[in-house]
């Protein structure tokens, strides 16, 4: 429960529209996050340029009582320093270590496999459409000349990462064995399941830090209209819908809806 003493927290998403999702798995992540534990929280716009490590999501964690901020960048250090503070509880504490693995392992899958994949169809595949976007606040000329400096550090980045090694045929089927995996593992527990409810990736009562990423990864390829095909692969899978919907309409009611 918040009390006076709750310190008040500022999430920059690095885009001005209220009450909707952004394209960032990361950032739906980390608001996620802070709804599963009931955290209130405002939304600003921001920059990478603000953000300490240079990227979104970043937060500013303010006390109330002394005024004092504190400003950190990354989705799972802004949620360890969270929990660390006492702010959010502990969703993985109370796992076996059987659990705590195949939650490490959905996360793992998704920001350091999938992301990549997803990456590289946004920015490689797709590239005017993500630029377009990313930087719509800015004049055309500048759309051009910042997206082209991106887009090269982005390509490169992916080409030493490996992602730009792989054919085009060979990354869908990248991209399908994730979808595929992790539709199998949601199958599995909402079997398990009564009744409308969220059901949890690892099939528990409540949600864990795997739920808060593959909620973001399946709203990030939901609503983004850069990566087309991972759209429909996970459209494919009508159970990880589902899923999403659930959490969408009892943690995000006020936000529009992807359909």
């Amino acid at each position: 429960m918040e009390t006076s003493q709750t310190p008040e927290i500022t999430l920059y998403r690095a885009f001005p529209w209220q009450g909707q999702y952004t394209w960032s798995p990361f950032v739906t992540k980390l608001e996620t996050r802070l709804r599963f534990a009931g955290i209130s929280y405002r939304t600003e716009s921001g920059s990478p340029l603000s953000s300490p490590r240079g990227k979104v999501p970043y937060v500013d964690i303010r006390d109330r009582t002394t005024g004092a901020t504190t400003t950190i960048s990354d989705s799972a250090l802004i949620t360890k320093q969270l929990v660390e503070d006492g702010l959010v509880p502990d969703s993985n504490a109370d796992l076996e270590p059987e659990k705590k693995v195949l939650d490490a392992g959905v996360r793992a899958i998704l920001e350091d496999r999938f992301y990549f994949l997803m990456s590289h169809e946004k920015w490689i595949e797709n590239y005017y459409e993500m630029r377009k976007h990313v930087l719509h606040a800015f004049s055309y000329p500048a759309q051009v000349a910042l997206g082209y400096f991106i887009y090269r550090k982005r390509a490169q980045m992916l080409y030493e990462q490996g992602t730009m090694r792989f054919t085009a045929e060979e990354l869908k089927g990248f991209k399908e064995e994730v979808w595929r995996y992790l539709n199998a593992l949601l199958v599995s527990q909402k079997a398990k399941q009564a009744g409308d409810e969220p059901f949890w990736v690892l099939g528990g009562e409540h949600p864990t830090e795997a739920d808060a990423c593959l909620f973001g990864f399946v709203v990030g390829a939901l609503i983004c209209s850069a990566c087309p095909e991972t759209q429909a692969i996970v459209k494919s899978h009508p159970v990880v819908v589902e899923y999403a919907q659930r959490i969408h309409e009892r943690f995000f009611p006020d936000y529009v809806y992807w359909e």
